[in-house]
Formats: structure tokens, C-alpha cells, sequence
């Protein structure tokens, strides 16, 4: 490592640990690296990389995302789903937790984000499991781990600023997920089941076929959004750009037409939100640029690419490092930032020993959310935490299990190409 990429890192860790900002901390570290180590270059080229790195037509799918997320929750959408979630799989032991779980994989096709997840759901199931018998620091950490599953299936804001580095199609970093995705809900549902056989926590009682398909009927509605907006970036009718659009107008008719529970006073509150929301993550991907062409700058992407190739050329073991180097990049940077950063360096290197774009595009998304569960970072930790109002130390002693259950996943996307690119490679005949 280069002195000038050791300054820019550090840097960064010490502004990250001292509390400040994310962006902030990237920013300065940039700034100072360039004031110490590029004295020539004119500080004029900050603020013309930022403005570069965020004038994409894609990153408008965004605030869309986002947006229809708000708009589903507001609208009633998040309390049928988890009604009907507990109607489907709550007479199971453990059920409450298992409700979270199946909640979050329905949600996720809503709104892409694992933070808007996290949110949006716990504020509902954290509190009944606390009140159900089972503990703050287990009840945060399903909800947490649950929250990983919403960029695996499709819609993913991660996997749309992946597919913008690496120039990959968008609707097939979509259909990656799917069953990545139902495999992740199915791991984290047998890890709650375990843990409340020992821990005797309750299942509440069995739905009657007859009334969980009125439910189903209800909350069908909330399936038909993934559907339009995958169908047709598949079938080439919009763009992901475009297909965000609709999916607010497709959230806004159900709001306001079907459920009626959305009123212009609660759009006010949605579409401040979202600005809130999209202008954190456009500022952070701004950023993020300026961070990432330093980096390339130093040649540091060459030398990582001789490090991995002077361990093994075998395709195998350069996974496994990969691997372990994104679920170490995820404990310190958001997603986000660490796809801008990293994936212009590593994407040639795992293209040139066989690997596909879109596996490859899998597999660090769902390094990164499992890099959500880990501190220093964290996010989903330290929102579940305060809705559970528990000890973060607490929530994260019980996320220990949930992120083995994820590694788990993770080995199975990883060695098993073939389930990744199923879905994906049908469309692509």
C-alpha cells in the first residue's frame, strides 16, 4: 500500500471513529490527500467530480425507490403484509420472528433500500415482539438481519449503482437476487426457529385457510410492484430509470384509490423523506468519486490484482479473497461508497479468470449488507437498537448467529454460479 492511499484511508478511519458523517469523513480524506499529495492539481477538480459522479440518468431511479417505499408504508401496504405474514408462517415456533422475516422478503420488492426496510418494518414488529415475550436485543437483531434481504430481491439500489460502474444490464442484477433472496429469509427463518425452541420463545396461533386467503388477496397487490417494475426493464418497455417512476405512480393509485388510507398531508411528509433520503445518498455517491479517483490514481488497483493472482490463479480460491476483503470493506464503508470505490478495481480481475459481471455483481451487494450487521458502520444496528431502545453491544452479541446464517448464504452464491444466473441468463438467450 502506498503512503498516499495509507493517509487517505486513515484518514478516513479516524474521522469515521471521531463520529462524524460518512460523507464528511470521505470528503475530508480526499481533501487532505490531495492538499498533501497533488499540490498541482487545481482543488477546482473536487467539486467537478462530484458533479460528474452524480449526473447519471440512472441514479434518478433512486429518489423513485425510495419514494414508492414511503408511499406503500404510508399508505397501509406494511401493516396488511405483516398480518398476512403472521397469518402464514406465525403458528410456527418462533412465529413473530418468522413474520419479520417473511415481511422484509415481501417488503424488499418495494423499496430496495435495507436501511428504508430496517425502518419501516421494525417501527411495527420490534415492539410486538418485545410485548410477545421476546427479548429487545433478539427482536432488533431479526429485524436487522431481516433488513439484508431488501437489495437482494429485486428492486436494489445497490445493484442500480453497480450496474451503472460496471456496465451491466440493471434488470439482470435484478432477477440475481431472487433466489438469493429466498434463500437468506429461509437460513435466518431456521436460525429463529432453532433459538426459540431453546429459548422458549411463543408461535401464535394458526389462520384458517379460508381468511389467509383474503388476506392474500389484500396484500397481492403488494407483488405486483416487483412484477412491473423487473417485467419491464425485461421486456424493454421502460428503463430502470423510468420503471421507478412508475412504480411511485403504481404506489400512489393504491394509496389514495385503493386502501384510501393516503391523504395529501402524508404525501407532503413522503416526498420530504425522500429528498432527505436521496440527497444523503447523492452527496455520499458524489463523494465517493472524488475518494475512488485517487485511489486509482495511486495504481493501488494493479497491486491488488498482483496480490490476488500471486496467491492463486484458481478461480475458487480468488472468490474466497474476494469475500473476505468485501465483508472487511463492509464493516467499514457504506455500500454505497465501497461499490464507487472498489468495484472500477476488482471488476477485471474477476472477469479475467472466468467470473460473470452479474455473479460477481451478486456477491458483493450481499457482502456489503452482511457488512450492515458489523460495527463500526453498522446502520442497521444502530436503528434496530433504538427502536428496541437496547444496547447496541446487546443487539450485536445477538446478530452474531443471523451473520453466520448469511456467510452461509453468501458460500452457497458464491460456489454455486449457476442458481445466481439462472433467472438472469434466460433473458439474456
Amino acid at each position: 500500500m502506498t503512503i498516499e492511499v495509507f493517509v487517505l484511508l486513515g484518514v478516513m478511519l479516524v474521522l469515521i471513529v471521531s463520529g462524524l458523517p460518512l460523507f464528511f469523513a470521505i470528503g475530508c480524506s480526499s481533501l487532505a490527500t490531495l492538499l498533501i499529495f497533488h499540490r498541482t492539481l487545481p482543488l477546482e477538480l473536487i467539486p467537478q467530480y462530484i458533479v460528474g459522479g452524480i449526473d447519471s440518468f440512472t441514479l434518478l431511479a433512486i429518489p423513485f425507490f425510495f419514494m414508492a417505499g414511503e408511499i406503500m408504508n404510508s399508505g397501509g401496504l406494511t401493516s396488511r403484509i405483516v398480518v398476512f405474514s403472521e397469518g402464514l408462517v406465525g403458528g410456527i415456533r418462533g412465529g413473530l420472528g418468522h413474520v419479520n422475516v417473511i415481511t422484509n422478503m415481501i417488503y424488499a420488492g418495494i423499496s430496495g433500500s435495507a436501511v428504508a426496510d430496517c425502518a419501516a418494518i421494525g417501527s411495527f414488529m420490534i415492539p410486538s415482539m418485545v410485548r410477545a415475550g421476546y427479548s429487545p436485543g433478539f427482536s432488533a437483531a431479526v429485524n436487522a438481519a431481516a433488513a439484508t434481504i431488501g437489495p437482494i430481491i429485486p428492486p436494489s439500489i445497490p445493484m442500480i449503482i453497480f450496474g451503472m460502474i460496471a456496465n451491466v444490464s440493471v434488470g439482470q442484477l435484478f432477477l440475481s437476487g431472487v433466489f438469493p433472496g429466498i434463500i437468506m429469509g429461509s437460513y435466518l427463518m431456521i436460525t429463529i426457529y432453532v433459538v426459540s425452541i431453546r429459548r422458549g420463545y411463543p408461535k401464535g396461533a394458526s389462520m384458517p385457510i379460508a381468511e389467509l386467503l383474503k388476506l392474500g388477496i389484500k396484500v397481492s397487490l403488494a407483488f405486483f410492484s416487483p412484477i412491473i417494475i423487473v417485467g419491464g426493464i425485461l421486456l424493454g418497455i421502460f428503463t430502470a430509470t423510468e420503471a421507478g417512476a412508475v412504480a411511485v405512480l403504481y404506489s400512489l393509485i393504491i394509496g389514495f384509490f385503493v386502501y384510501r388510507e393516503l391523504t395529501l398531508s402524508k404525501l407532503v411528509r413522503i416526498i420530504k423523506n425522500t429528498v432527505v433520503s436521496t440527497g444523503v445518498v447523492v452527496i455520499l455517491v458524489g463523494v465517493s468519486y472524488v475518494f475512488a479517483w485517487i485511489i486509482a490514481q495511486s495504481n493501488i488497483g494493479n497491486k491488488i490484482g498482483e496480490i490476488m493472482l500471486s496467491i492463486s490463479k484458481n478461480q475458487g480460491v480468488i472468490l474466497l479473497e474476494l469475500n473476505i476483503f468485501f465483508l472487511i470493506v463492509g464493516m467499514l464503508m457504506d455500500p454505497l461508497a465501497a461499490l464507487i470505490i472498489f468495484v472500477p478495481i476488482l471488476l477485471p480481475i474477476v472477469t479475467s479468470v472466468g467470473v460473470h459481471p452479474v455473479h460477481f455483481g451478486l456477491m458483493v451487494v450481499l457482502n456489503l449488507m452482511i457488512g450492515l450487521l458489523t460495527p463500526p458502520v453498522g446502520y442497521l444496528l444502530y436503528v434496530t437498537s433504538a427502536i428496541a431502545e437496547e444496547k447496541v453491544e446487546i443487539v450485536i452479541k445477538e446478530v452474531l448467529l443471523f451473520i453466520f446464517a448469511l456467510i452461509a448464504v453468501l458460500a452457497i452464491c458464491t460456489y454455486w454460479p449457476s442458481m445466481v444466473l439462472f433467472l438472469p441468463n434466460l433473458i439474456s438467450r
